[in-house]
């Protein structure tokens, strides 16, 4: 039998999409604390977070969430030594939590005290390597993704040019294949989510002409699948911003502009 790639878009699907039914369980989610799926998403909790209320705010429904909950629960999760944000009170604090956590007080407009913002600078620029490359943190794992995740931090509290953004910029070149796509680091295979990150990386920093959008965009369209299965333009849904992957009304509000490719 042959190795079956894609999935089976069949009249069982709901259309359209049932908002209402996703926004009662997002909701919903996490009221049980005793629940097992809870407990066993503590390692991600803070992205989790995110994810969610990024739903429920293209949805409408951001005021079903409990925000000052959510609130405190962020600020507990900052790591009062190093200035990192960790995934839930307890863990290690990871620059992927930090992302999640400044994106979640940014969808609410909330905003981190200065001494705090002071310690989250300090601790992604830590993070930054010799090379230029981010590791994502004191373990040392060194990949693109969190290239990305330095930048956005400090782009979403104004705060990028703390760190060397042309030497992290030569990273993440140096990661780019012949095939136009990015891996996580030189010499890696090229990978969507990578590719994701490091574009993403590219847009926030203003240097989307290092992209080879051409032969990029060859590799993109040879991996879509005959689903295409997608919510761009769906009119029930808010307008995201592709870069943050985050309502566009909260990156307008912080008056940010990534950067946008131009193709001819």
């Amino acid at each position: 039998m042959a190795l079956k790639k894609d999935v089976d878009l069949n009249s069982v699907i709901a259309k359209p999409l049932t908002l209402k039914v996703h926004s009662d369980y997002i909701a919903a989610y996490g009221e049980n604390k005793e629940d097992y799926e809870y407990c066993m998403t503590e390692y991600l909790r803070m992205s989790g977070i995110y994810w969610g209320l990024t739903a429920m705010a293209l949805m409408g429904e951001l005021d079903r969430m409990n925000k000052g909950e959510v609130l405190q629960f962020v600020r507990s999760c900052q790591d009062p030594v190093s200035g990192g944000i960790s995934s839930s009170p307890g863990h290690d604090p990871h620059l992927l939590y930090t992302l999640s956590a400044l994106q979640i007080l940014s969808i609410y407009d909330e905003k981190l005290s200065d001494q705090e913002q002071d310690k989250v600078v300090n601790y992604i620029k830590s993070l930054q390597q010799p090379s230029g490359s981010f590791i994502g943190d004191k373990w040392g794992e060194e990949d693109t993704r969190f290239s990305f995740c330095a930048v956005a931090c400090l782009s979403l509290i104004g705060r990028l040019n703390d760190i060397d953004v042309e030497k992290a910029t030569e990273f993440v070149v140096s990661c780019m294949n012949f095939d136009g796509g990015f891996g996580s680091r030189p010499g890696s295979e090229s990978h969507a989510g990578l590719i994701y990150c490091c574009v993403g990386y590219f847009s926030v920093v203003g240097r989307l002409d290092l992209v080879d959008a051409d032969t990029l965009g060859w590799w993109l369209c040879e991996r879509q699948l005959p689903s295409a299965l997608s919510l761009l333009g769906e009119s029930t849904l808010q307008v995201v911003d592709p870069t943050y992957c985050m309502p566009k009304s909260v990156i307008n509000k912080l008056r940010l502009a990534p950067q946008r490719l131009n193709v001819s």
